[in-house]
């Protein structure tokens, strides 16, 4: 994964464009030997759940609320869900129902057990790639995106993203948190997903149709680790 800081090359993503089956069929190949546990779902960086998550709580509680321009509670979307660790300990706390969509059943599965008693008000688990999935139209209060865009095109991140904008309701919210490159895009050849730089990853925002809101980068993880940062869209 991304996670882990590798070497630094410029990468061009016309390359990825070309060979689109074999960029997805790779990486679906890679999560179906993942163990279905918050190791394997975040590349044996486990440990850094908690600050993860506390961090996505204070920045998403700055949008929730009554009155003009806030955020309902009402349902979440968790993209790339895995097992389940954010729509447990961020989403659930903080939404009435939520949705989970990951490519990779086993996790959907494993997830029905790892989210005990409150996965009762998750609604819908579905299997698919985000480069296939439609958000149902004006369901959700926030659609959640994390580390997974790596795992899209240039082309289908963007298609994408105008999916879920069509997937809010009114004063809803997409949020993007994910590693970021220092500069360019830089793959990673091991679970077949890539890591862009900032100002292409806010390109691709724009052609979607979206507007930052907010942004920040996520701070207290280990050095070694590509910066994470998160952005509110709107």
């Amino acid at each position: 994964s991304c996670l882990l800081a590798r070497v630094l090359w410029f990468y061009r993503m016309e390359d990825v464009n070309e060979d689109k089956k074999a960029f997805y069929t790779k990486a679906e190949h890679y999560w179906k030997d993942i163990p279905p546990t918050v190791d394997g779902m975040l590349g044996g960086y486990g440990s850094i759940s908690s600050i993860d998550i506390n961090g996505s709580k204070k920045f998403l509680q700055k949008f929730l609320g009554e009155g003009k321009l806030k955020t309902g509670t009402g349902c979440a979307l968790d993209c790339g869900a895995g097992i389940g660790r954010i729509t447990k300990r961020l989403l659930l706390p903080l939404f009435h129902t939520v949705d989970m969509v990951d490519v990779t059943q086993e996790f959907l599965d494993k997830a029905k057990t790892y989210l005990g008693e409150e996965g009762k008000r998750v609604d819908n688990y579905f299997c698919c790639g985000l480069q296939d999935f439609e958000p149902q139209p004006g369901r959700y209060d926030v659609i959640w995106i994390q580390w997974v865009i790596g795992h899209l095109t240039d082309n289908h991140l963007v298609d994408f993203l105008r999916r879920c904008r069509g997937g809010l309701r009114p004063g809803g919210l997409v949020v993007v948190k994910d590693n970021v490159a220092y500069e360019g895009v830089v793959p990673d050849e091991v679970d077949s997903s890539v890591c862009r730089d900032l100002p292409l990853l806010r390109k691709l925002v724009a052609q979607a149709g979206l507007s930052i809101v907010h942004e920040e980068q996520q701070l207290n993880f280990p050095e070694e680790i590509y910066q994470v940062h998160t952005l509110a869209l709107r």
